[in-house]
């Protein structure tokens, strides 16, 4: 720590927190030593790779650029684009509704999906964002259609091969939220299945990570 705090300037590790840590009008020293802590997890850690948000970029260039000054290799870093929350305009850990856990029930998952902000004509929300960046990304990897499932009294089941279909199927009110978000949950459902067999090993890491 005392050796990489010798190569990184005051600015840099401002820069490297402001997108990440709350710094506010009298910032705390803990939040500057957050990003160097961050950089120095991916030799602690031994991994070959550090996943985060776009939000997370300065501190992972400050990596790529600081671990090998002080003898650790470089590592890959990989970034995702921040999707909104369910609830409001950014998801946040500590806002439970405006995520989905990877230990979340179908009971669960269908009370977040349906509480989720969708207005209809929306597209700019989080419901939408799953969509476009996780289940057409899925669905065209796979050459498979998203089935929106409709009762025939409100003209049957909808078919869209493109997320840019149902987008603008979205913005000419052509399908409901309800509609999309009870899809939305189903699709999220039999995704979770597939590491139901994991549930034990996440609880405990769950527990671990976050000690009630």
């Amino acid at each position: 720590m005392f050796k990489l705090s010798g190569l990184v300037s005051f600015n840099d590790c401002h820069r490297a927190a402001s997108e990440v840590v709350k710094l506010g009008e009298n910032p705390r020293l803990s939040g500057y030593i957050y990003p160097l802590m961050q950089v120095l997890d991916e030799e602690y850690l031994n991994v070959d790779m550090q996943m985060g948000g776009t939000d997370q970029r300065k501190i992972l260039v400050l990596a790529r650029e600081r671990l090998p000054q002080i003898g650790y290799r470089k590592r890959i870093e990989l970034m995702n684009p921040l999707l909104p929350g369910l609830i409001g305009n950014k998801m946040s850990s500590s806002v439970e509704n405006s995520k989905i856990s990877f230990l979340d029930d179908e009971k669960t998952v269908l009370k977040k999906i349906n509480s989720a902000d969708f207005a209809e004509g929306e597209v700019n929300n989080g419901i939408m964002a799953f969509l476009k960046n996780i289940l057409f990304v899925l669905k065209e990897d796979n050459g498979e259609k998203l089935i929106v499932e409709r009762s025939d009294k409100f003209g049957g089941n909808l078919e869209f091969e493109t997320y840019s279909s149902l987008e603008e199927a979205v913005k000419k009110k052509e399908v409901h939220p309800l509609d999309i978000k009870n899809c939305v949950a189903k699709e999220i459902s039999i995704l979770l299945k597939e590491i139901e067999e994991l549930r034990k090993e996440l609880e405990i890491l769950a527990e671990k990570a976050y000690p009630k």
